[in-house]
C-alpha cells in the first residue's frame, strides 16, 4: 500500500513538473501579446495563467512535504500537506476572479463614457489561439492524476478554466477583427471570472470537507454500518466515525459489539480480518480500526453515564 502510493505520488510530481513548464513557458508569451495588443481578456487570462504557475508551485512544493514519512509527532505523516496547497489554489483563483472582474467593469464604464480602450484583434487572436494550444497540453498531463489527488484537482481546475478563458479571449479577438466592437474584450474578461468563481468554491468545499474531518463525499456511512453488522458474529456497532486524511485516504473507526462465543473461541484476529478487508474492497478506507466489545456494551455506558 505504501509502495503504490509512493508511485503515484512519483508520477504525480512529474505531471506537475511537466504542467509548469508548459505554463511557465507560455506565460511570458502571453504577457508580452497582451501588452503589444492592449487586451484586457489577455491580460486577464495571462493573470490566471499566472496564478495556475503559482498554484502548480505550490503544489509540487505540497507534494513533496506529504511524501515525508510518519513520525511519533505527526503521526499520519504530512500528506495532508496537499490539502492546504489546494486551499492556497482555491484563494488565488477567488483573488484572480475579483481583479478581472473590477478590471472589466472599470473599461466597460470608460467606454460608454466615450473613452473606449483601443485593442489589436489580430495579436490578441494569435496569442490566445497559441495559449489554447499549451492549456490543451497541460491538461492533458494532468488529467491522469486529478480524479485521486486533491492536489493534482485544484491544479487540473486552473488550467481547465485558462483553457476556456483562452477560448473566450478568441471569440472576443473574431468580435474586434470583424467588427471593431472594443468592449467584446472586457465582457469575456467578466466571462472569465465568472467561470473562475464556481471552480475555485468548488475546490475550497473538498477543502473545508476534509479539513473539518466530515464523512468523504462518496462514502455513506449507513450503508459502512449495514455491511459491518451484516457480518457472522456482530451484534451492534456505535460511535462510527469516517473522514480523510486527504483526497483518497480515507480513515475509519468504530466500536463493533460482538457475540460472546467470538471472545471464547478467539475468532477476534479473524473477526477484525474480514471487517477491515470489508471496507478496504467496498469502500476503499486505506486505515480502519475496531474496538471490539461485548454485546450491550454501549447501553451500560449510557446507563453510567445519562
Amino acid at each position: 500500500m505504501a509502495h503504490d502510493h509512493d508511485h503515484v505520488a512519483t508520477a504525480d510530481r512529474a505531471r506537475l513538473w511537466v504542467a509548469a513548464a508548459i505554463i511557465g513557458a507560455f506565460l511570458i508569451v502571453q504577457v508580452i501579446g497582451a501588452v503589444f495588443s492592449g487586451s484586457l481578456a489577455l491580460l486577464a487570462d495571462a493573470g490566471h495563467m499566472a496564478s495556475d504557475l503559482i498554484g502548480l508551485a505550490v503544489a509540487l512544493v505540497a507534494s513533496f512535504v506529504a511524501a515525508r514519512p510518519a513520525t511519533d509527532r505527526q503521526t499520519y505523516g504530512y500528506r495532508r500537506a496537499e490539502v492546504l496547497g489546494a486551499l492556497v489554489n482555491g484563494v488565488i483563483l477567488v483573488v484572480v476572479a475579483v481583479s478581472v472582474a473590477i478590471s472589466a467593469v472599470g473599461r466597460l464604464v470608460t467606454g460608454v463614457a466615450g473613452e473606449a480602450h483601443e485593442v489589436q484583434g489580430v495579436p490578441m487572436l494569435v496569442v490566445a489561439g497559441i495559449g489554447l494550444v499549451a492549456n490543451v497540453a497541460a491538461m492533458l498531463v494532468l488529467r491522469g492524476g486529478a480524479k485521486d489527488s486533491i492536489n493534482l484537482r485544484g491544479a487540473y481546475l486552473e488550467v481547465l478554466g485558462d483553457l476556456i478563458g483562452s477560448a473566450l479571449v478568441i471569440a472576443a479577438a473574431l468580435v474586434i477583427v470583424f467588427t471593431g466592437f472594443a468592449a467584446a474584450d472586457p465582457i469575456a474578461s467578466l466571462a472569465i471570472a465568472a467561470l473562475i468563481v464556481p471552480r475555485a468554491l468548488s475546490l475550497l468545499r473538498d477543502v473545508a470537507r476534509v479539513l473539518f474531518e466530515s464523512a468523504p463525499a462518496d462514502t455513506d456511512v449507513a450503508e459502512i454500518r449495514a455491511h459491518i453488522l451484516r457480518t457472522d458474529g456482530v451484534v451492534a456497532v456505535h460511535d462510527v466515525h469516517v473522514w480523510a486524511i486527504t483526497s483518497g485516504a480515507h480513515v475509519f473507526s468504530a466500536h463493533v459489539e460482538v457475540a460472546p462465543d467470538v471472545f471464547s473461541s478467539g475468532r477476534t484476529g479473524e473477526l477484525l480480518d474480514e471487517l477491515g478487508g470489508c471496507l478496504s474492497e467496498h469502500f476503499d478506507v486505506e486505515h480502519s480500526t475496531f474496538q471490539l466489545e461485548p454485546a450491550g456494551r454501549e447501553q451500560r455506558e449510557q446507563s453510567q453515564h445519562p
